[in-house]
């Protein structure tokens, strides 16, 4: 999963070769994955006593071009206090397989008024500044001075760390959530290697010989916001990462809750050749 679920994380830098690192480093792989979300834990002052929701993630295109995600998440929570509410996050978003340019669309609604859209493109300057440019909701532009990398660098530079047994990483992550102009820092905490074959406790989906054929790392990965990776994250985000990008056994974590995702359904899609 890449992602996107405002799940991921670490500061290293694709150079400008990085469309031909791409045929050695890891590879991505298209799929669509469903998760049922469940409720996991509850604390606080405002307790949630039930939840209930779904993702869908859909990702395809190839690594010389670029990969385009269609992302969506339908949450209800119930509480004594506040009764049910709907939450409803679609998210569509296209990288570059350089790693240089990212578009990206979120929109966010509760079943009632309009939804709140962001909409806008990103771009990585050789010299490190993202250039930011949004169409909604107004026309405004920014640029982000620091090393900061777009979602599916991100989930390369992991998969590579946890293939050279490093047990943490740290990087700057944009991926258009929030306002459009947000930088996370990240910090993932990876997790001993499960071999492949390892199937015992697995859900259906993830039994099959795409992914049992594979090694896989338990995940947790923590963003901040304002380069206070050493301040309490604003979220967290926990997965079993397969070293083709796929990930099983979601955790999200809000603070005063967390959700559990359990994959429900999983189809890997065929992978284009690079043409170059």
């Amino acid at each position: 999963m890449n992602a996107s679920i405002h799940a991921a994380c670490l500061v290293l830098l694709v150079g400008a070769s990085a469309a031909s690192a791409q045929a050695t480093g890891p590879r991505l792989a298209p799929h669509r994955a469903v998760y049922d979300l469940s409720l996991d834990r509850s604390a606080g002052a405002r307790t949630i006593e039930a939840a209930r929701g779904r993702i869908a993630f859909d990702f395809t295109g190839d690594a010389c071009e670029g990969y385009a995600l269609k992302f969506r998440q339908v949450t209800e929570l119930t509480s004594a206090e506040s009764g049910t509410k709907l939450s409803d996050l679609r998210t569509a978003n296209f990288e570059s397989g350089d790693g240089k340019s990212f578009r990206f669309r979120n929109e966010t609604g509760s079943g009632g008024p309009p939804a709140s859209t962001i909409d806008g493109t990103a771009e990585r300057k050789a010299d490190g500044p993202l250039a930011i440019r949004l169409r909604m909701p107004k026309r405004e532009s920014a640029t982000v001075d620091g090393a900061a990398v777009f979602p599916n660098v991100q989930m390369r530079d992991l998969i590579e760390a946890a293939r050279e047994g490093r047990s943490t990483l740290q990087v700057k992550v944009f991926d258009g959530s929030d306002d459009g102009k947000t930088v996370y820092d990240t910090l993932s905490v990876i997790g001993k290697r499960i071999e492949p074959g390892r199937t015992e406790g697995l859900e259906e989906p993830a039994r099959q010989d795409g992914l049992a054929k594979l090694a896989r790392w338990p995940v947790v990965m923590s963003y901040f916001k304002g380069g206070r990776a050493d301040g309490t994250p604003v979220y967290v985000l926990s997965f079993d990462l397969y070293e083709n990008g796929v990930s099983r056994n979601l955790k999200l974590d809000y603070g005063d809750f967390a959700l559990r995702g359990v994959m429900s359904r999983l189809e890997l899609l065929p992978e284009k050749p690079c043409s170059r």
